[in-house]
C-alpha cells in the first residue's frame, strides 16, 4: 500500500496526528489544588497552561497518544464517516463519490472478509513461492516497490518494500522531476531497533521474531520460527547498510546522481537493468540516491542471502503489509505487535475507524472533496489567508533587523518569501480515481489496486512538467507542510478550525494557535535543511560564509538546548534529529508574535502565549514516547511548549525570574531570524 494520508513531501507541523482538547481557553489552565495552585509559568508552562487538562484526559484505549491535533482529527472522522454514510441514499452523488462508499463498505464487510480468508493473497504468495533463482528474484522485488516514503520529512523514512520510491522536482534542476530512491525493507520502525544492545531492544526484537513466525503460521507456512528467523536475519542485514535518521535529514548527503551504468559500477550483485525495468523506470537515464549505502547493501544481500531467506522476506512482508485487509486473527496479531507492544495501546480501534483509514489511504483526495464542500467556509479561507500576509511581513521585517546578514544572504531571502506558495484549504486540481476499479465486496483488492494506481500516478511525472502548485496533503488531514523544493505551503482545511482557528476568535488565541503554525511552515524555508534551497527550490548554497557560520552557531545552540531534555532518564531528546522542527517552533512563534503586535498593540501577551502553548496539549503512553523520541523529527509536545523560553515577551508577560527552571539569561537565549 502506498503512504497513508498523513505522510508528505516536506516538513509538517507533526510527525502523526497528535492530539488537542475541544476546549480552548485564553487562561493558564493549571489544577486548582493547594500542591499544584504554586506552580510558576516559569517552571513548566507546559503544565501551567495545560493542567487541568493534563490532570482529566486519559488516553483513549484504541491510542498510544492523545493530544489537541488527535481531537480535532477524531472530530473531523465523525464528520466524514456521515457524508460517507450518506452516499448509498444519495441519487444525486457522483461516481467519485460512490467509489469512497464502496471502499469503505468493503472494509466494513467483515462477514465477507472473514468468508474469503487469505485467498485474496495466494496469487501473490504463489508467485513469491515459485521464485526460482536470483533472477526472477531480482524480478519480484522491483515488483515490490512503491511510492511510499518522504525524504523531508523525518517521520516518514521507513517502508516495508525493499525500496521507496518519491517523485519530485530535482534537487539541482527544479524543472524537472526525479526519482528518488530510498531505503526500506525493514518490519521494526528504524535500524536502531535491530542494532542497539539493551535489554528493551532484546526484549523487542525477541517478540517481532515471535510475531513473523505467527504471521507464517497464521497463512498455512511450514515451519513458521525457521522462516522467521531468516527474515529478521536478513532485516538486521539491511539495517546495517541503512542511513541514520540523522544522516537521512541531511540533504546534502542525499544529493547522488546515479546513471543506470553506475548502479551495475558501483552496486554489483544485481541485475539492476532488469530490477529498474520491472520497477517501471526502465526508460530513466538518472537516478537520486538519498541512501546509496542501502542500494549498495540490497545488491550485495540478494548475492549473498540464500533464496530461501528473500522468499520467506518477501512472503511475510506480503502478510503483513496485508493485515489489515485480512481476517480478523491476521488483524489482531498485525496489531498485537505493533499497537500494543511498539505502541503500548491496549485496544485495536472500532472498525469504522480502521474503514476510514483504509479509504483516506487509497483514496485521499476524493474523501477530502467530499470534507471541503460541506464544511470549509469561504471566510475561513480568506481570513487563514490574510494572517498568512501579515506573518509574512513580519518575517521580512525581521529579515531587515538582522545585523548578522549579509544583502546578499537578504536579499535571497526577501525573494524565498516573495515566490512563496501559500495553499490555503484545498488543491486547485485534485487527484482524479477514474481508472480506479473499486468493488463493495473485495477490501483487498481495492487496496492493491489504490496502490498500483498511485504508484503509477507517481511514475508518469516523470514525463510531466513540474507542478509547483501541487499539493501532498488532502484537505481532511489535520496538519500544516512546507515543502522547501517547491518553496510551498499546504494549509488542509481540517486543521483550520477551533481550536486552532476561529474566524470569529479572537486574535490572541488565532494568532497564538494557527498563526505559530503559519510562522512554523514559513520559518522551514529558513531552517537548517529549508535554507539550503533558493527561491525557485534549487538546492544551492545561497549564504556568505559569515552568514552560514553565524546560523551554524546559533543553530548549535539548540541543538544543545534540546539534548539537554530528558523524558526519561536513559533517553535524551536527540537535539540534531530534531533542529529543523525545533528552529521553526522558535522562529515561527516569534513571528506569529510580531504580526500579532502589528495588528494588537495593546492586547494581552498572556493570551498569546497561552493559545501556543494550549495549541501542544498532548499525552503519551511510556512505549509510544520513547518511539517518538528516538525517530521522528518533532520533539514532544511538551518541550516543545518550552520554546517559549527564548522569546524576551514570554518572561516579561509572565513575570519570570532567575532561578525558575526555565529561565534562560538573555545571553542564552537563542535567537536566529
Amino acid at each position: 500500500m502506498h503512504a497513508p494520508i498523513k505522510t508528505v513531501l516536506g516538513f509538517a507541523l507533526a510527525g502523526a496526528l497528535q492530539a488537542l482538547a475541544p476546549c480552548y481557553a485564553a487562561q493558564a489552565d493549571a489544577p486548582v489544588s493547594t500542591a499544584k495552585a504554586a506552580l510558576l509559568p516559569g517552571d513548566d508552562f507546559f503544565a501551567y497552561a495545560n493542567g487541568n487538562w493534563l490532570a482529566s484526559t486519559q488516553i483513549p484505549a484504541d491510542r498510544g497518544s492523545w493530544s489537541s491535533m488527535a481531537q480535532l482529527a477524531e472530530d473531523t472522522n465523525q464528520r466524514i464517516i456521515k457524508l460517507i454514510e450518506a452516499v448509498p441514499g444519495d441519487k444525486h452523488a457522483g461516481a467519485e463519490a460512490r467509489k469512497v462508499s464502496d471502499y469503505y463498505l468493503a472494509f466494513m464487510n467483515e462477514a465477507a472478509i472473514e468468508a474469503k480468508g487469505v485467498e485474496p493473497l495466494r496469487p501473490a504468495l504463489k508467485k513469491i513461492g515459485a521464485i526460482a533463482d536470483k533472477t526472477e528474484l531480482t524480478r519480484m522485488l522491483a515488483a515490490t516497490v512503491r511510492a511510499d516514503v518522504d525524504p523531508l520529512n523525518a517521520t516518514e523514512f521507513h517502508t516495508e518494500n525493499i525500496f521507496g520510491l518519491w517523485v519530485a522536482q530535482g534537487l539541482n534542476d527544479p524543472k524537472r522531476n526525479m526519482p528518488y530512491l530510498l531505503q526500506g525493507g525493514l518490519g521494526l520502525p528504524d535500524r536502531v531497533y535491530y542494532l542497539e544492545d539493551n535489554e528493551r531492544m532484546h526484549k523487542l526484537r525477541t517478540a517481532y521474531q515471535a510475531h513473523i513466525a505467527a504471521m507464517f503460521k497464521l497463512a498455512g507456512y511450514s515451519d513458521p520460527e525457521t522462516r522467521a528467523a531468516r527474515v529478521f536475519e536478513l532485516e538486521r542485514k539491511l539495517a546495517l547498510t541503512h542511513a541514520s535518521r540523522e544522516d537521512s535529514a541531511d540533504v546534502m548527503k542525499a544529493n547522488n546522481t546515479w546513471t543506470v551504468a553506475d548502479f551495475s559500477q558501483k552496486a554489483p550483485g544485481m541485475d539492476w537493468k532488469l530490477f529498474l525495468k520491472y520497477a517501471g523506470l526502465g526508460k530513466q537515464q538518472s537516478f537520486i540516491l538519498w541512501h546509496p549505502s542501502a542500494v549498495v547493501g540490497v545488491a550485495a544481500l540478494v548475492k549473498e542471502c540464500s533464496l530461501d531467506a528473500w522468499k520467506d522476506f518477501l512472503a511475510f512482508h506480503a502478510i503483513n503489509t496485508s493485515a489489515g485487509h485480512l481476517p480478523q486473527a491476521y488483524t489482531e496479531q498485525h496489531f498485537d505487535f505493533y499497537g500494543r507492544t511498539l505502541g503500548g495501546t491496549p485496544q485495536m480501534a472500532v472498525r469504522w475507524k480502521r474503514a476510514l483509514a483504509a479509504v483516506n489511504d487509497g483514496m485521499p483526495d476524493a474523501v477530502g472533496k467530499l470534507y471541503v464542500s460541506t464544511y470549509f467556509p469561504p471566510e475561513a479561507k480568506a481570513k487563514l489567508q490574510h494572517m498568512v500576509s501579515n506573518i509574512v511581513q513580519a518575517f521580512h521585517v525581521r529579515i531587515d533587523k538582522l545585523d548578522w546578514m549579509a544583502p546578499a544572504t537578504r536579499k535571497e531571502a526577501h525573494a524565498k518569501l516573495d515566490a512563496l506558495y501559500v495553499g490555503v484549504g484545498y488543491p486547485d486540481k485534485f487527484t482524479s480515481y477514474g481508472p480506479l476499479a473499486v468493488k463493495a465486496d473485495d477490501a483487498h483488492g481495492n487496496a492493491e489496486r489504490a496502490s498500483r494506481l498511485h504508484y503509477q500516478q507517481q511514475l508518469a511525472k516523470l514525463h510531466q512538467p513540474v507542478d509547483s502548485k501541487e499539493w501532498c496533503m488532502p484537505p481532511q488531514l489535520v496538519n500544516a507542510v512546507n515543502m522547501p523544493m517547491q518553496n510551498a505551503l499546504n494549509f488542509p482545511a481540517a486543521i483550520l478550525q477551533p481550536p486552532f482557528f476561529d474566524p470569529k476568535g479572537p486574535d490572541a488565541l488565532n494568532y497564538g494557535a494557527i498563526g505559530s503554525v503559519i510562522g512554523h511552515e514559513i520559518s522551514h524555508s529558513f531552517d537548517d535543511t529549508g535554507s539550503q534551497f533558493d527561491s525557485q527550490g534549487r538546492l544551492r548554497d545561497w549564504w556568505t560564509p559569515s552568514d552560514a557560520a553565524h546560523f551554524k552557531t546559533a543553530s548549535g545552540a539548540l541543538v544543545a538546548q534540546y539534548s539537554a531534555y530528558k523524558p526519561f532518564a536513559d533517553l535524551p531528546i536527540n537535539g540534531q534529529l530534531t533542529l529543523s522542527e525545533n528552529l521553526s517552533d522558535l522562529a515561527g512563534l516569534a513571528a506569529s508574535y510580531d504580526a500579532f503586535k502589528a495588528a494588537n498593540p495593546q492586547a494581552d501577551d498572556r493570551d498569546f502565549f497561552l493559545g501556543y502553548a494550549q495549541s501542544w496539549r498532548g499525552l503519551a503512553r511510556e512505549q509510544s514516547l520513547r518511539r517518538q523520541v528516538m525517530t521522528d523529527g518533532h520533539a514532544p509536545s511538551k518541550w516543545r511548549t518550552y520554546t517559549v523560553r527564548n522569546l524576551d515577551a514570554w518572561y516579561k508577560a509572565f513575570n519570570v525570574q532567575p532561578g525558575q527552571q526555565l529561565y534562560l539569561a538573555p545571553e542564552q537565549r537563542v535567537r536566529v531570524w
